[in-house]
């Protein structure tokens, strides 16, 4: 772009943001799913809608076929095959054709962490999902530096070192409450009363939203991040667009009152929203509406998928391997290893999308510029050149804190501490209170190719003995 042109988009941009600005975020939201309305009435933009079949195994399907991107692969559990052939015919692997049309995948670690540090070559701008939302919002894990950068500095304090272990205690009071609740003896839906329960809890302090709402917080994050057209999922647009509506109306009113509350003399407090009031980059993000609604649903988002299906992961994997629990009651200091392990095992999301900015040889591939590339990290975490009986899960194994799960570069997980504490304090206090965690019955799963987690999931407690 020469200097000419920068200087126009700069001022197109400027424009936009003070047309925006002048337009309440929720009517422009409003306006946004109208229109959607619209293109259907005219029989332009129909929904996409998938319809879950028995998928074939991988050996039965032609390389170049082999579809990655089916939101039916993990909750059929075809996954595994499809990325094992993958990590051994076709590590990097074009697909012509998808619902979400054609895209690279990578799939073993060596080639995810070249991708995955090397923004100059490979975008997260627009999406860091296969396919496209309904709503073009700006987030700043699809920006590249320096944009990016920018944004993230201005909330990164709130999980800042000092601030986490203030936070701990509070953190450790809500899960005992939520673990004292439960009934025991008796089956009780696990992601319901515990897995969202808690993710809920901790968002709500994060965001300094009112505790007793909190559990908007996860439906806006699990109706946002389940569109057909973003990630495969089941949520109806006129869903979609009711659900940011709300969220908008919500933080809108957040925002504001937080902000009078400071200007009465109120002492800041140290919140994402406040953080981002207080930064010079961002104290004005009200006024670009569509970044301020995208920052909001990619922190509800982030800090909702990762931990809370992590938290039902580590449920699964140690009753499918009750040895490892016996290892882990025999020896409670093997928990912070086994947080690490629980995430690469569960990988909670499944990939993060690229974009070529430049025609590149990569893998002995030649892609393309514009080409989506794909990194699947669900697949990276089971490489066998980097794991050791990959599939297995071994809450000491020594390089469980390599996993992929949280991303790497720029663009690494901004809550990874977070996230970690929280399951470390989950699990100290499940090992306190009970003797058996027993998954009765199949888990559901998530219909979805980004979000790899649990719908529900009954489970059966039994406590520790008194005598």
């Amino acid at each position: 772009m020469n200097i000419v042109d920068s200087v126009l988009e700069r001022a197109k941009t400027k424009v936009q943001n003070k047309v925006q600005a002048t337009i309440p975020l929720d009517r422009q939201v409003k306006a946004a799913h109208l229109m959607e309305k619209a293109k259907r009435f005219v029989g332009k933009g129909e929904p996409l809608i998938f319809t879950e079949r028995p998928i074939p195994d991988a050996a039965d399907v032609p390389l170049t076929e082999l579809d990655v991107s089916n939101p039916f692969l993990f909750r059929q559990g075809k996954w595994h095959s499809y990325f094992k052939r993958l990590r051994e015919e076709a590590p990097v692997h074009y697909l012509a054709n998808s619902a979400f049309g054609p895209f690279w995948s990578v799939t073993r670690y060596e080639d995810i962490l070249a991708v995955d540090t090397n923004p100059a070559i490979f975008s997260a701008e627009p999406y860091i999902i296969l396919g496209h939302a309904p709503i073009n919002v700006e987030m700043f894990i699809a920006m590249d530096p320096p944009a990016h950068d920018v944004q993230r500095k201005a909330v990164q304090g709130v999980v800042a070192p000092r601030n986490l272990k203030e936070m701990e205690s509070l953190i450790r009071q809500r899960i005992q409450d939520v673990l004292d609740n439960l009934p025991t003896d008796q089956p009780f839906d696990w992601v319901e009363r515990v897995s969202k329960e808690v993710t809920g809890r901790m968002l709500a302090t994060l965001l300094d939203f009112p505790y007793d709402e909190r559990h908007k917080l996860v439906y806006w994050s699990d109706t946002i991040s389940g569109t057909a057209e973003a990630t495969g999922g089941t949520t109806h647009q006129d869903e979609f667009y009711e659900a940011t509506g709300d969220l908008a109306r919500n933080f809108m009113a957040l925002w504001h009152d937080k902000a009078a509350r400071r200007e009465r003399g109120e002492a800041p407090g140290f919140d994402l929203i406040t953080l981002m009031q207080t930064s010079e980059d961002t104290k004005d993000l009200i006024n670009r509406p569509m970044e301020f609604l995208g920052n909001l649903t990619l922190l509800i988002v982030g800090g909702n998928d990762t931990t809370r299906n992590s938290m039902s992961g580590g449920v699964v994997a140690l009753h499918q391997n009750p040895d490892q629990f016996e290892k882990l009651k025999a020896d409670p200091s093997l928990i912070t290893n086994m947080v690490s392990e629980i995430i690469r095992w569960q990988t909670p999301l499944a990939y993060m999308r690229r974009v070529a900015k430049e025609d590149v040889h990569f893998g002995g591939q030649f892609i393309r510029k514009g080409d989506k590339v794909v990194m699947w990290y669900a697949s990276g975490n089971r490489d066998e050149r980097q794991f050791e009986n990959p599939d297995a899960f071994i809450i000491d194994r020594p390089n469980a804190r390599n996993h992929m799960s949280f991303g790497f570069g720029v663009h690494r997980c901004m809550g990874n501490r977070l996230a970690e504490m929280q399951l470390r304090i989950l699990w100290e206090e499940l090992l306190a209170r009970f003797d058996k965690i027993e998954v009765i019955g199949e888990p559901g799963y998530v219909q979805s190719n980004f979000v790899k987690g649990y719908e529900k999931m009954l489970v059966q407690l039994t406590p520790k003995s008194t005598d």
